[in-house]
């Protein structure tokens, strides 16, 4: 039986990941298609060393596709998704549009991979925020050992994560700033070059940015609806990889020993945790790789069962198009697909 395989989104940084990632993986995909809008109509993208025409994902017919890699932004994945679903297609999509509709599983593969079984639901599966992924990975071993009541999270987060412009006016903020010039910012609130801007995403009645508010709803929906969180997320002038300090307090007593240990045992995550050496993980050396990085394990003595750690991750890999293509592969191990 043939399975062809669509990736929406294509030419953009998390599409172009994805296909990197299908290739790098060997995902067993008979046929690959690269799907983007009119504009792109084409142009040319990398499948390992292969290279794929751009098609029109508004003209795209799904009949016959069996799983869609969906990163088109969330508008056009709330118009084509279910298009593509109706057609016998399960879209994986990596945008907000789905993430908190109560019928469609919000999937992190080594946290919640039972949740892929209400795919059938509406043949929709919803890839969750950056900056959530990475904290539930790092989280889920320890709320097995100790169950967690409350996490504070403080995020570092890369341009790279507000797309290419993004990243582009980062490069050329700083640039002009060493020619004593100044760029006006477009993509940020403010100059992104030497700075950091307390806002990601817009700013709701209750003070909070929409990021945060997606850090708090989503972990609930994946990890545990009992989780108290509280999140202030910051962009930094970093290119890629995002970081988070994170303080957790659990029910129960829980050493940076058996905290350590069940980090250490668990799929995914990579813990660099020698302080005394100065080992510890920073974006640069987290970009570009796969895991979850947890450094900096230490007891917060300021409450009765508390620890503290910093989470590094490549937010373009596991924070978006890793976790994609592992949802795609449960689908092909487990469901038949």
């Amino acid at each position: 039986m043939s399975r062809k395989i669509a990736v929406a989104g294509a030419t953009g940084n998390v599409g172009r990941e994805i296909l990197n990632i299908l290739a790098e993986r060997k995902f067993p995909a008979d046929e690959v298609v690269a799907l983007a809008s009119r504009n792109s109509i084409g142009k040319k993208v990398s499948y390992g060393d292969k290279i794929l025409t751009v098609q029109a994902l508004e003209d795209f017919d799904f009949t016959g596709t069996k799983i869609g890699l969906f990163s088109p932004g969330g508008k056009v994945s709330a118009i084509h998704a279910p298009r593509a679903a109706a057609s016998g297609c399960v879209v994986i999509d990596n945008t907000s549009h789905f993430r908190m509709e109560k019928d469609i599983p919000l999937v992190v593969p080594e946290v919640n991979p039972q949740a892929i079984a209400d795919y059938k639901k509406r043949g929709i599966i919803a890839n969750p925020n950056c900056s959530t992924i990475q904290m539930v990975v790092a989280l889920k071993p320890l709320h097995d050992l100790a169950k967690i009541k409350r996490v504070v999270v403080a995020t570092y987060q890369a341009t790279s994560g507000a797309g290419k412009e993004a990243m582009d006016e980062l490069y050329d903020s700083t640039k002009k700033i060493y020619q004593n010039e100044f760029l006006t910012p477009k993509k940020f609130s403010r100059r992104i070059a030497f700075n950091v801007i307390p806002q990601i995403d817009v700013f709701m009645d209750d003070g909070c940015t929409k990021e945060e508010w997606k850090m708090k709803v989503e972990t609930k929906k994946i990890l545990d609806e009992k989780i108290e969180i509280e999140a202030t997320c910051v962009r930094v002038p970093v290119f890629n990889a995002h970081s988070e300090a994170l303080n957790v307090e659990f029910e129960k007593a829980i050493s940076v020993e058996q905290a350590r240990e069940a980090l250490e045992n668990s799929d995914g995550i990579i813990v660099i945790d020698r302080p005394e050496e100065m080992k510890f993980i920073t974006p640069i050396e987290a970009s570009a790789h796969d895991p979850v990085y947890v450094s900096r394990i230490r007891k917060d003595p300021s409450i009765k069962h508390g620890l503290s750690m910093w989470v590094v991750s490549d937010n373009l890999k596991k924070g978006a198009a890793l976790n994609t293509v592992q949802i795609a592969e449960l689908l092909v191990r487990d469901y038949g697909f």
